[in-house]
């Protein structure tokens, strides 16, 4: 006579249509009193009972995977539509994007409890071979978040991710930064447009484009001695700029102060041509109806001011005239320790980092100092 399994593990029986050995396990009950029974399948009775005692394992260990049938898609779209509540839209769309064109067509139909540190491994391979090293530590981050959301809701043991580095990507295109003369042929050609204003903030301040878009008069001072302006928000999410550092008061150079002196004048046209239609929110840079300006606005009309001072409007991006603010202001000599205090980094090292290639070297007060002590004879 066939011993009666105890309570509590489970059933064993022969399935025949399906030609499999099938155990199943009570592993809970829902509100409504209902069973909640969890099955695995065997072609022998021993891999079908290998299979029980995992779950049971994993049931009393507090483990137990709630749906074996969740895949890598299912964990991220479900991180995509409620992970990032709080986040920008811009930040949305680029994990949208990057999700949708190189996470879940490689990886989204494998079941996230199959997922393995091998699979992670060799995708991140391949896209190493076309992507830059930024573009896959945002993907592996993205796939991170959700895999840490799903093993939260017990959708997967563990977050196998985590075991995989970042391999060496594509090398991304490289910042640069503007000479004096191609700077002064910006600033030339910024005259008589609604940009002037604000590329000459960029190229003289350093400020950081989504700062500048941010900007409102209240945090422009004029009239002051000396002159300045508080870079206190941005348009990130909340107006929050981008670390503790990047909170700072900077006195402006007179060219800024003509040019934002000018700029109501060409603000006003725009008011008065928008009507009703006009939203005054304060803003020094706005868009024809007095809304903050977006990143492609500034793109577009910084391209054409490029195009109009004789450069390759494909080759420049607006964060590059931050770059040349940082490059002119090391090559007339001015100290690491203020350049980093001026464009609100934490430290020196970030910005050695961002900008090494703009930056010039710097240590040559020892040699100034001996031919000083010790003159040619």
């Amino acid at each position: 006579m066939t011993e009666r399994r105890s309570r509590g593990d489970g059933g064993l029986h022969w399935d025949e249509s399906r030609q499999r050995w099938i155990a199943s396990v009570t592993v809970g009950y829902t509100p409504a009193g209902k069973r909640i029974v969890k099955k695995a399948s065997g072609r022998t009775k021993t891999a079908a009972l290998k299979k029980l005692k995992e779950i049971v394992r994993d049931y009393e260990d507090g483990l137990l995977v709630s749906s074996t049938g969740y895949t890598v898609a299912d964990a991220v779209r479900n991180w995509l539509e409620f992970g990032l509540n709080g986040r920008g839209s811009a930040t949305v769309d680029k994990c949208t994007i990057l999700a949708n064109k190189h996470i879940i067509p490689a990886l989204g139909a494998r079941k996230l409890v199959d997922l393995t540190a091998d699979d992670v491994d060799r995708w991140l391979a391949a896209k190493a071979k076309e992507l830059s090293t930024r573009t896959l530590r945002e993907l592996r981050s993205i796939l991170v978040r959700a895999v840490n959301r799903a093993q939260a809701r017990d959708k997967v043991k563990r977050n196998v991710v985590l075991l995989c580095e970042i391999p060496k990507g594509r090398q991304g295109r490289p910042s640069k930064s503007l000479t004096l003369e191609q700077a002064e042929a910006v600033l030339k050609a910024s005259e008589g447009t609604a940009l002037h204003a604000y590329i000459v903030l960029s190229l003289l301040l350093g400020a950081r484009t989504e700062e500048l878009r941010a900007l409102t008069w209240s945090h422009v001072d004029l009239d002051g001695t000396p002159p300045s302006i508080m870079v206190w928000r941005s348009v990130r999410e909340g107006g929050d700029i981008k670390t503790r550092s990047s909170r700072r008061t900077l006195a402006m150079p007179r060219r800024c102060v003509d040019a934002l002196r000018l700029h109501p004048e060409r603000q006003d046209v725009a008011r008065k041509a928008a009507g009703a239609s006009w939203q005054d929110d304060d803003l020094v840079f706005a868009s024809k109806v007095g809304t903050e300006l977006d990143s492609h606005n500034v793109r577009r009309s910084f391209r054409s001011v490029l195009k109009k001072a004789g450069l390759n409007a494909e080759e420049w991006t607006p964060r590059e005239m931050r770059h040349s603010f940082v490059s002119l202001l090391s090559d007339s000599g001015i100290p690491l320790e203020n350049i980093s205090r001026l464009v609100g980094h934490r430290n020196t090292s970030v910005t050695e980092t961002v900008y090494r290639k703009q930056l010039r070297p710097m240590l040559l007060e020892g040699a100034e100092a001996m031919d000083k002590l010790f003159p040619d004879l």
